[in-house]
């Protein structure tokens, strides 16, 4: 036994200079290697604080002869000690008779944290070596070697048990990503279900088996995996898996057939040494590590991050990427990989040597809202890579995508969009989606104005877990205040996860300020946000509402409300009309090409046929008959159209041509009357003054009504003789105004 160098008294109030904080059983492929591991968790202020002679000496005596430790508390000394527990680990465990480990060492939150793992056949001996790595550095440290002696002891510990973990007998798939797991995972369930398989998934809302939950809750770990591949019969298994899981407990199962990583982007930081961005990549890529030789590793093209995985899987590459001109589908089919994507319109896959391969037009995949929620196109593409990997049928995987509807059966609580009705037939659009983070807030941000009508507004009901960041609440504070008109915060009681309401939504005020929006109201539920909000929304207005917590009440409560799930054949009547358009365009325009009176008529009559209610329709053929001469059928249809909430920019031609309609059938005092309210709304109107003009000239107010327009003409025209005589003619029609 070596003497030990003069050192002062310990400070009992001091942190120990050595301590093991956790040794973790890893059951399954984790961070650190492929196959079952221990991890050990270290503070060793000790070591970073010791003088630089006294582990030089250290260095020496545990032959690492070359060594320099660098001085207290300098990166070298943390990268030293690393180096250092990894001679302690491995000399401890050949003293137990372990003659071959792999070991790795990682830096861990702070400069005294170091993480270490190591490969574990027997449980408990395993733990044991865990446990032993504190004792032999404590007694480095001191001047010590207790190596032999607690290499006894964990020799002669009790082997325990073999790892438990899973080894698949069908085919399964692994997701993970930050954004559109569960989305993603629920779509290849469908898919495999419509391939005619029976088919089996995990995800954060519980482990399903043919659609139907047979265990509700988190599944989105090991433990999901097992109740998947123990299911009766199964043939296919999913399995979301989380960052949460792999961290804890390591992957379910020994591999995978088809991985998908979907993104990666802030959210979950600081928990379980995972502090940045790129460290959660590193989490999220160890489902492509599991993915067997001859498997397909499905990866976002568009995140650099996710694209980067492709370097460390025996896999073969499968990149998907909305865009078609993208460098990841070249790298990816380079590598003998396949690529799928948006090409013209359609969902495409990409081989070397093939043509492209078209499979269904995203406007005929419902999940995408007609092409509007970019995100779900991705997801969709995900889902389609994955399906195909696994070696389902093309056919079935065309008809999963035309069939996997974004409601609440098949997909509840992402994206679920509603339709809710009034007794006044004002109507506005409510969706639910999880929005869990700033890209699925900006996602649902996006969908919520593509379905708003034109000058319409979207109220959002704010919210999130308390296990976030400060800076990522502030964030999406701002994202709020700066893309919703009315916001209210709309609270998680069971998830605050170690935060105050008040202390979260202070976060969300400091970001909601630095867009502008200086005070919200608040409420302590999810529900009570969107009760709050429906009111205040205007027809064609949409409310979002950041959901998670209580899914089933607020569906509870929209059903109570008369709202229905929107079909794909609304959301894209309500996308068309959000670009001021209607799905019926088309047709329209062609009506209105045809020369002769009669037939033009017709084709009015057969095109409001098929939707007799809808306004546009109605006052497309008002003015068919307006056109032919036929005021007075015209009359009632317009009257019609604007009852039933004609739109603009029609509404406002509506009321023009009903009060011209009406002044030819000669009832001009009540056309002059309509006119005069439209001159009010929008003054400046060189249309609607020419016929209040002529409004007027039959109803008695000539005067007036000439000069009105005389002054509009005056403020619109810029030629020169307007110019010369602008102000003669002012005083002309002063004068009329005056008789």
């Amino acid at each position: 036994m070596t003497t030990s160098p003069a050192v002062a008294e310990p400070d009992p109030a001091a942190p120990a200079a050595v301590t093991v904080t956790e040794v973790r059983v890893l059951e399954g492929p984790n961070l650190y290697f492929a196959k079952p591991a221990i991890k050990v968790s270290l503070l060793l202020p000790g070591y970073l604080a010791a003088p630089e002679d006294v582990l030089g000496q250290l260095a020496t005596r545990v032959g690492m002869r070359s060594a320099r430790p660098g001085g207290p508390g300098t990166e070298q000394r943390q990268r030293f000690v690393m180096r250092l527990v990894e001679r302690a680990v491995r000399r401890l465990a050949a003293a137990s008779g372990t003659t071959r480990l792999g070991v790795r060492v990682r830096p861990g939150s702070t400069p005294e944290a170091v993480v270490m793992a190591f490969v574990w056949r027997r449980r408990t001996r395993a733990r044991a070596l865990g446990h032993g790595v504190g004792p032999v550095l404590l007694a480095w440290l001191e001047g010590d070697d207790v190596i032999e002696q607690e290499g006894r002891v964990v020799g002669q510990t009790e082997p325990g048990d073999k790892p438990s973990i899973l080894k698949p007998q069908i085919p399964v798939a692994s997701i993970t990503g930050t954004n559109g797991k569960t989305t993603t995972t629920r779509l290849l369930g469908h898919i495999g279900m419509t391939a005619g398989l029976r088919t089996a998934w995990s995800s954060t809302d519980g482990i399903v088996v043919q659609g139907e939950m047979v265990e509700a809750g988190d599944y989105s770990g090991p433990a999901g995996a097992r109740g998947v591949l123990t299911a009766p019969g199964v043939q296919l298994g999913i399995l979301e898996t989380a960052r949460g899981g792999m961290l804890l407990k390591g992957m379910g199962v020994t591999h995978n057939d088809v991985s998908v990583v979907t993104n990666v982007s802030a959210d979950h930081l600081g928990l379980q040494g995972i502090d940045t961005v790129d460290q959660l990549a590193e989490v999220k890529a160890i489902i492509t590590k599991a993915t067997r030789p001859g498997g397909w590793v499905v990866l976002n093209g568009e995140d650099p991050r996710v694209w980067a995985m492709r370097t460390g899987i025996k896999g073969k590459p499968w990149v998907f990427t909305l865009r078609s001109d993208a460098p990841a589908i070249r790298q990816s089919l380079d590598l003998g990989g396949r690529a799928i994507t948006v090409l013209d319109g359609s969902v495409t896959v990409l081989q070397n040597g093939q043509d492209p391969d078209r499979l269904v037009s995203i406007l005929d995949v419902p999940a995408t809202l007609s092409g509007l929620s970019h995100h779900n196109i991705a997801n969709a593409l995900a889902g389609a890579a994955a399906a195909l990997g696994l070696g389902l049928p093309r056919a079935a995987v065309v008809e999963g995508l035309r069939t996997f509807a974004p409601d609440d059966k098949l997909n509840p609580g992402r994206m679920n969009t509603y339709t809710l009705r009034r007794d006044d037939g004002s109507a506005i659009t409510v969706i639910v989606d999880l929005a869990h983070n700033e890209a699925g807030l900006e996602a649902l941000m996006d969908v919520a104005h593509g379905l708003k009508v034109p000058g319409g507004q979207v109220h959002l009901g704010l919210g999130l877990a308390g296990d976030r960041t400060d800076d990522l609440l502030e964030s999406i504070g701002e994202v709020a205040g700066l893309r919703a008109d009315r916001i209210v915060a709309a609270h998680k009681a069971h998830y605050l996860r170690g935060r105050t309401m008040e202390e979260l939504e202070s976060h969300l005020r400091t970001g909601l300020a630095r867009a502008g929006v200086a005070d919200i109201d608040s409420y302590e539920t999810e529900l009570g946000g969107l009760q709050a909000l429906v009111p205040g929304a205007a027809d064609g207005d949409v409310v979002a509402l950041m959901c998670h917590a209580e899914r089933s009440q607020v569906a509870a409560w929209l059903a109570d409300q008369g709202a229905t799930s929107d079909s794909p054949e609304d959301i894209r009547r309500k996308v068309v009309a959000a670009r001021g358009e209607h799905e019926f365009e088309a047709q329209i325009a062609e009506l209105w090409q045809l020369e002769d009176d009669a037939e033009r008529i017709e084709a009015a009559a057969r095109l409001r046929s098929q939707r007799p209610g809808d306004p546009r329709l109605v006052f497309e053929q008002a003015s068919a008959f307006d056109a032919a001469g036929k005021e007075q059928e015209a009359i009632p249809l317009y009257r019609d159209s604007l009852a039933a909430g004609l739109r603009e920019p029609q509404r406002h031609r509506a009321r023009i041509q009903l009060a011209s309609s009406l002044r030819v059938v000669g009832q001009p005092e009540l056309a002059y009357s309509l006119l005069t309210e439209l001159s009010n709304e929008r003054p400046g109107s060189v249309a609607v003054e020419a016929f209040r003009a002529l409004a007027g000239v039959d109803s008695g107010h000539a005067e007036s009504s000439v000069a009105d327009l005389i002054e509009v003409l005056l403020h619109h025209a810029g030629d020169e003789d307007t110019l010369a005589y602008q102000r003669a003619l002012s005083a002309y029609a002063a004068e009329l105004r005056d008789r």
